[in-house]
């Protein structure tokens, strides 16, 4: 069965681009991105639900920023035997083109050279949608009774913090997942599929603001420089970050980091000695290391420096996003995973964290044990992103298999 499965789904293959074509259309970019929202792409593959006979429910987060006042949620249930069933979840909404003179073509027209999609939206994250509905739909002509419910959950907003998307379903309807469901996140990963995410670090985006005196710039000694209190202050949280866990070798890198990154204008002209001056840190820091603790050694820090230089300082969380405990290497979404890849593509795949927030976190706050893993392209919030068509259609025979149960 596992072979006439597989079959199926590459005789299915033909319908990637016809999919991805009315899922690149339909757009998907949010209110804070400056879009409509998602219902036009959720109306999409409701129909495709409504093909395959499976049950349909909607959980809607009002926001009357977006087209027809809500950011909605799409679930799909195909019926199966009494076991906990599968989950598949992937996200509807997408990035912004961004400069439009970058692409080689129109971002909202799929464009297909040879084994390659491009347009936005191709690879993060309409291709999970597609591999996993031509799972469903290869399950579905075969005749195939999975041994649990077969489900896909398509959520708005993962690109802008999923308060109106996962976040709020769980909050919602909890009782629809279980700690004995095997939960699959397809939104990370690597080209050969070798990668199984089950671990994040925590997410503290700092806003540093430096408080000195303006003077002309022949009288120094009549100010207090921002400027260089600020670049004493970026010298050392390099030195701070190796304070924070002993490296894991689940990631990589696998220590936490702390980098300053945006850095907005300061005074416009030489001649001026500047009396304020404004950074940011995107620190990524290891599980389990408290971000309260993080931000007030930070604080001490720089308001040392501050004092030495006649500054004063003031930091701001931009973003705060406390990760959960990781998946267990054991869980059995993860064994699950692990023998599926390597029917599929012939490899033993292993397992890790990554340095970026996940959707998936929202599960593991609530004890559900969630894996992230997709034969993933590396295009996302690029230039011509691009998805390959064989990875797709890998990724549904992964799917395929942990919906029937036949990676066992």
């Amino acid at each position: 069965m596992r072979e006439r499965l597989f079959e199926e789904i590459e005789r299915l293959g033909s319908e990637i681009v016809p999919m991805q074509l009315q899922l690149v259309e339909a757009k998907g970019v949010g209110p804070d991105n400056g879009g409509e929202g998602e219902l036009d792409k959720a109306e999409v593959v409701e129909g495709w639900v409504r093909e395959l006979g499976m049950e349909l429910m909607r959980v809607d987060a009002p926001d009357e920023r977006a087209k027809g006042g809500i950011r909605p949620n799409v679930i799909g249930i195909m019926p199966g035997g009494s076991g906990p069933g599968t989950w598949v979840l992937a996200h509807l909404d997408v990035v912004p083109p961004g400069e439009m003179e970058l692409w080689d073509s129109d971002p909202w027209k799929v464009r297909v050279e040879g084994e390659r999609i491009y347009g936005r939206g191709v690879q993060d994250n309409n291709a999970a949608i597609v591999s996993a509905f031509l799972a469903l739909k290869a399950i579905k002509n075969l005749g195939i009774e999975p041994p649990g419910p077969a489900r896909v959950v398509l959520v708005s907003d993962e690109e802008t913090g999923s308060g109106y998307g996962l976040d709020y379903v769980l909050a919602k309807r909890p009782e629809l997942f279980n700690a004995e469901q095997l939960i699959v996140v397809p939104d990370a990963g690597e080209p050969d599929g070798s990668l199984i995410e089950i671990a994040e670090k925590s997410i503290l985006w700092l806003r540093v603001e430096v408080l000195g005196k303006q003077v002309h710039g022949s009288t120094p000694h009549k100010g207090v420089n921002a400027l260089f209190a600020a670049a004493r202050m970026m010298s050392v949280v390099r030195e701070i970050a190796k304070e924070f866990g002993e490296p894991d070798p689940l990631f990589s890198p696998p220590t936490t980091t702390m980098e300053p990154t945006a850095k907005p204008a300061g005074v416009s002209n030489i001649n001026t000695i500047p009396g304020r001056d404004v950074f940011h840190l995107d620190c990524r820091i290891l599980p389990g290391i408290d971000l309260e603790h993080v931000m007030a050694t930070i604080r001490e820090r720089f308001e040392a420096i501050a004092a030495q230089e006649g500054a004063k300082v003031k930091l701001e969380a931009v973003q705060y996003l406390q990760a959960p405990e990781p998946t267990p290497k054991n869980a059995p979404v993860v064994e699950a995973l692990k023998r599926s890849v390597q029917l599929v593509h012939g490899l033993n795949p292993r397992v890790g964290g990554v340095g970026g927030g996940t959707v998936a976190a929202f599960f593991r706050k609530r004890g559900l044990p969630a894996a992230v893993w997709c034969t993933c392209e590396h295009t996302a919030h690029m230039p011509n992103e691009y998805a390959t068509i064989p990875a797709q259609i890998a990724d549904a025979k992964v799917f395929a298999l942990l919906y029937t149960g036949l990676w066992q």
